[in-house]
């Protein structure tokens, strides 16, 4: 089997600043720690680098760095980060993002931003101009948000979107699971009906709080299946950050094989389901990204 993981975080807090670091998380996690994370029984595996959020200013040096370790981390593609409500600012962080031949992509986190954001006039127009570049966006947004990506889909047809962790919905915990709201259908099915948006399964993990069982998360994937397809559905591990159990004591505890882990899940959901897993775990994301 190959595995295409389609949402990979590497950072060094020694190299660059990401104030949202706190507790297990903040650690390197780089070339190094991925060798004892590597999905185990597959004779292909690589991976696309999702932004992972250091301070503005810092994009491109993220890119540099990633570049520079993307051979020993498998890494053959980059959504870099970059505010799209810049106007000029944002032309030029996308001009000299693209003399970067890895970065396929660009995510500006909107999950911090208020509701309605995405809709605004200033970051349509930012969302025109990765489009013209023939580039992808990756949503990471609340569940709240759903529909605003959604309308971003409709402003902008030509933009290949993919909502990140299925729009973060409230999943519980493994001892207190919850059920999928009919909010959070209502608005993926919304979404799915815009041909060039896909969604991730991924992240599922850290909305449980680290800890998760197949039982509490299968219907949230069976929603996405239902909504999207096989053929815009793409496995993403999150990793590390869907590696960590903040439920323990002091600040969290790096849960090892947590990876592999969310992989096997997946992967056992798909095969009952009978879908394509080359699709899943391969071809849409290369296809999506533009990977050749």
């Amino acid at each position: 089997m190959r595995v295409l993981d389609a949402h990979l975080h590497l950072w060094d807090p020694d190299l660059l600043t990401y104030p949202w670091l706190e507790g297990a998380l903040d650690w390197t996690f780089a070339e190094t720690e991925l060798i004892e994370e590597q999905i185990s029984g597959v004779h292909e595996e690589a991976a696309i680098f999702v932004q992972a959020d250091p301070i503005e200013d810092q994009a491109i040096d993220e890119v540099r760095w990633v570049d520079s370790i993307a051979l020993a981390t498998g890494v053959v593609a980059i959504v870099a980060g970059a505010r799209l409500d810049r106007g000029a600012g944002t032309e030029a962080a996308l001009e000299a993002l693209g003399r970067h031949e890895r970065v396929i992509g660009v995510r500006h986190l909107l999950q911090g931003e208020p509701d309605g954001f995405a809709r605004s006039e200033a970051f349509v127009a930012g969302a025109r101009a990765v489009a013209a570049r023939g580039w992808t966006f990756d949503a990471c947004v609340r569940a709240e948000q759903i529909s605003d990506v959604a309308a971003l889909a409709a402003a902008v047809p030509d933009l290949p979107i993919v909502l990140d962790h299925l729009g973060k919905p409230a999943v519980g915990t493994a001892q207190a699971p919850l059920r999928p709201s009919a909010e959070w259908l209502r608005d993926l099915s919304e979404l799915a009906r815009h041909p060039q948006v896909f969604c991730k399964l991924s992240g599922l993990p850290a909305e449980s709080g680290g800890a998760w069982t197949a039982a509490q998360v299968e219907p949230f994937l069976d929603a996405a299946a239902e909504a999207f397809g096989e053929h815009r559905l793409m496995w993403g591990s999150d990793w590390p950050v869907s590696s960590v159990d903040v439920t323990a004591s002091d600040g969290g505890e790096y849960l090892a094989g947590a990876r592999d882990g969310w992989f096997r899940t997946v992967v056992e959901w798909a095969q009952k389901r009978g879908l394509d897993t080359e699709q899943v775990f391969w071809s849409n994301a290369l296809a999506f990204y533009g990977i050749r």
